[in-house]
């Protein structure tokens, strides 16, 4: 038996229920990789950047499968539902276990509010006449019963969601490539592979200012991490899991570089503008009919996964804190269909608040919410680097067993991913627009900061807890 099947067997006593088959991890997995950034935020990046945009996508993209490798060496280690808050804890300490796990929870509460209000904007493309608030309650509502029911109707959900997301853009790369081989359509006339680089050049506006969209590139990328914490629900985590990892590279070359690459042949990249679809612009130039209704469908698509899976994760992160004492023990308890219902609850709740401010408040809320969720996925794969690194060292060390599923390079490739997100990290701090994120990471760093000084207070052996002194020998 394997370790990582042992650690499954284990992973048992969570009880939680492995209702989440291949099918339906693999397409959580292409889902994760695939968000409203893409559809929405692309436009504003290839107007900074012009055709590099590629390349910052194809970059970023290299550093996640790093991040997303690491991540697999430590879940085939120990799957678990608590995933990277659960690593950060053993290899890290609790505290950071503590700051991780709520950080997370946050970026998919925040984001949730973000992603009903936008759904809600979506519905009122096609029904204007219904108000924006009554949609986001009815997309709350539903969402909030798919999760409880069972995992199982989580994941089918989620499947056919990532499922209208991949044929979208499948479709949408093999029409720009017949209009650049048969030059069908009013586009056909203008389209080349050349558009990438007549131009003003693939730079055109300097290198500098394509290294500067790498922060809204990342907000593209976030929520990929989110197979690791399918890791206590996997049917086969030894199978799945690594296979989910490995695919990651092609579904980067596909839906990210594949796409924005025919989107920009067919259609000069000064024609695309920040707050605009590039590909609801790209199907109107080639003169699709509904072009617009179809990719709002699809964005409309892509926040309701959003959504349904900061339902999912938040439930299972706020479950773990419960069982590590850094949160109330009402979070750590499993309703009679194995979920946890009182976290998921108080986590849509807070949802729902946001859907009522996002109503009253002005549009810069938007601003501020896509900010926390940035600081909070980058705090998140820094947390899963370093414990790779500590982990690393524990097996070169002869005190961890190895893992089933390890990274190439060993903690190599880690390290530079690590250096790479400090790198973006500067470059958000030197962005006037994006620099808010950073003084909302402070805000929340010491709220956290007097949370840990309370709970020690009334939990003082909480602090005895140490990776190092839970590090299992081998042999």
């Amino acid at each position: 038996m394997t370790s990582a099947q042992v650690e499954s067997e284990n992973v048992s006593e969570e009880g939680y229920e492995r209702g989440l088959g291949s099918r339906q991890v693999q397409m959580i997995a292409i889902g994760g990789a695939i968000g409203v950034g893409l559809f929405m935020g692309a436009g504003a990046n290839i107007a900074k950047a012009g055709p590099s945009i590629i390349l910052m996508y194809a970059l970023a993209g290299v550093v996640i499968f790093f991040i997303m490798r690491a991540l697999g060496e430590l879940l085939l280690y120990r799957p678990v539902s608590g995933s990277f808050a659960e690593y950060a804890r053993e290899f890290l300490g609790p505290f950071f276990g503590f700051v991780t796990g709520w950080t997370y929870w946050l970026m998919w509460v925040v984001t949730g509010m973000a992603e009903l209000t936008a759904a809600a904007i979506y519905i009122h493309f096609w029904f204007p006449e219904i108000p924006q608030w009554v949609s986001a309650l009815v997309f709350l509502v539903v969402l909030f019963g798919v999760n409880l029911i069972s995992v199982k109707i989580f994941g089918e959900v989620e499947f056919w969601f990532s499922m209208i997301k991949v044929t979208a853009i499948i479709g949408m790369i093999v029409i720009g490539l017949g209009v650049l081989t048969l030059g069908f359509s009013d586009a056909g006339d203008t389209a080349a592979v050349s558009n990438l680089w007549s131009h003003d050049g693939f730079f055109p506006n300097g290198i500098g200012s394509s290294l500067m969209t790498l922060q809204g590139v990342m907000f593209a990328y976030l929520a990929v991490e989110l197979v690791g914490v399918t890791a206590g629900e996997s049917e086969n985590p030894e199978k799945t899991l690594p296979k989910a990892i490995n695919t990651l590279p092609w579904r980067i070359i596909v839906f990210y570089v594949g796409a924005l690459l025919v989107i920009l042949s067919v259609v000069k990249w000064t024609e695309f503008s920040a707050g605009e679809s590039p590909f609801v612009h790209a199907f109107g130039k080639i003169g699709i009919p509904l072009a617009a209704g179809i990719v709002n469908f699809v964005v409309l698509t892509a926040a309701l996964s959003s959504c349904n899976s900061g339902m999912y994760s938040t439930g299972r992160m706020l479950r773990d804190l419960a069982a590590n004492s850094e949160a109330p023990q009402a979070f750590g308890k499993l309703n009679a269909r194995k979920t946890p219902a009182v976290g998921i609850t108080v986590s849509v709740a807070l949802m729902g608040i946001g859907v009522v401010l996002n109503y009253v408040v002005p549009e810069k809320a938007f601003l501020y919410v896509t900010s926390v969720a940035t600081a909070a996925g980058i705090w998140t794969w820094m947390m899963i680097l370093v414990s790779h690194i500590r982990y690393r060292a524990a097996v070169d060390a002869g005190r961890l067993r190895a893992s089933s599923f390890p990274a190439p390079g060993g903690a190599l490739f880690s390290w530079v991913a690590l250096l790479f997100l400090i790198g973006v990290t500067c470059m958000i701090a030197y962005d006037k627009d994006a620099r808010v994120c950073l003084y909302v990471a402070a805000g929340w760093a010491v709220a956290l900061g007097v949370g840990w000084r309370v709970l020690k207070s009334r939990n003082p052996q909480i602090t005895e807890r140490r990776g190092d002194a839970e590090f299992e020998k081998v042999g």
